[in-house]
């Protein structure tokens, strides 16, 4: 009698093990679906006309593309604007994401400590992430106005009427320095708030453990803090590689990849090869090349920051 019982138990739990399964498949299925369209099916799609030529003409006449044995390759690797554009992206996401983290590590901080009003400070905080990106740009264009721009009235009252130039756009040394700056100000209060999510998980018997050792604030920082943060730091840092490295509305809005290409980044490489010179099997060969490079650098940084778990 045991033994049947043991069996029609066993056979009880495999039912209940399927019905989950079943149950947990049909919960995924909405978010397979709309991957599978919105983001597989238009990559593949992508990859696909990379090796045709394929023109806008061939859209408005309903042509499919011909196969060009890889010559939207060979033309890309012979263009002079692709060594520029990988570095400008490389350097772009490198200075952004840097910075990013460690402004947001030091509001996150302050935020976290016992301030007067931290909690109006979240919430006002916010306030730059939550304004669209193309307004973002508009603002900072009309800060870094050279004719009436703020910058130019704030530092002639600082300076006492002595006139600077701060036109950082329009310099080709320094335009992509003021697109990282408005990247920044977008980018650093989604940044605090997830560090301070972060902080705020910190176990506080370990904290004052270390107190009590001796352990001054440095210590405790480096050697508790940032270890049991370690998981919210790799989210944080790959949602800004990713972000920055697939940055268009604010360098196409901001300069639109100039002066002279200095701010021609892959993704405006990739908007002018496709949509201003027609050729969208040569933006495809960009977006391809792009999209992998990305991968790429996804997968050096989860190998450099290791596992999530704490020791």
């Amino acid at each position: 009698m045991n033994g049947r019982t043991r069996r029609v138990s066993q056979r009880s739990q495999m039912t209940q093990k399927k019905r989950d399964l079943g149950f947990s498949l049909l919960l995924l299925l909405p978010a397979v679906v709309i991957t599978t369209i919105f983001i597989l099916v238009p990559v593949v799609d992508s990859v696909r006309e990379s090796f045709l030529d394929y023109k806008m003409k061939n859209i408005i006449s309903g042509r499919p593309g011909e196969w060009n044995h890889f010559a939207n390759y060979i033309k890309l690797a012979a263009n002079a604007k692709l060594g520029p554009a990988i570095v400008h992206t490389f350097l772009f996401c490198l200075v952004v994401v840097l910075f990013q983290f460690v402004f947001g590590m030091a509001l996150a901080l302050v935020l976290n400590s016992d301030i007067k009003g931290a909690r109006f400070l979240r919430s006002i905080m916010m306030m730059p992430w939550c304004v669209p990106t193309v307004i973002s740009a508009l603002t900072w264009m009309w800060l870094f106005q050279p004719q009436y721009g703020f910058m130019r009235w704030f530092t002639g009252i600082v300076t006492g009427g002595r006139v600077m130039d701060l036109a950082l756009l329009n310099n080709p040394s320094t335009a992509l320095s003021g697109i990282a700056i408005a990247a920044l100000w977008k980018q650093i209060p989604l940044t605090t708030l997830l560090l301070l999510s972060g902080l705020q998980n910190v176990p506080d018997s370990i904290e004052e453990a270390a107190i009590m050792d001796g352990a001054n604030a440095w210590n405790r920082f480096f050697k508790i803090t940032l270890p049991y943060m370690k998981s919210v730091i790799k989210v944080v840092l790959s949602m800004a590689i990713i972000e920055n490295f697939k940055q268009f509305p604010l360098i196409w809005t901001m300069t639109g990849g100039g002066p002279d290409n200095s701010t021609t980044t892959l993704a405006i490489l990739s908007y002018r090869e496709a949509f201003v010179s027609n050729n969208l099997g040569s933006g495809a060969a960009v977006t391809t090349v792009w999209m992998l490079l990305m991968i790429v650098v996804v997968i050096v940084f989860n190998k450099l920051m290791g596992d999530n778990q704490t020791t």
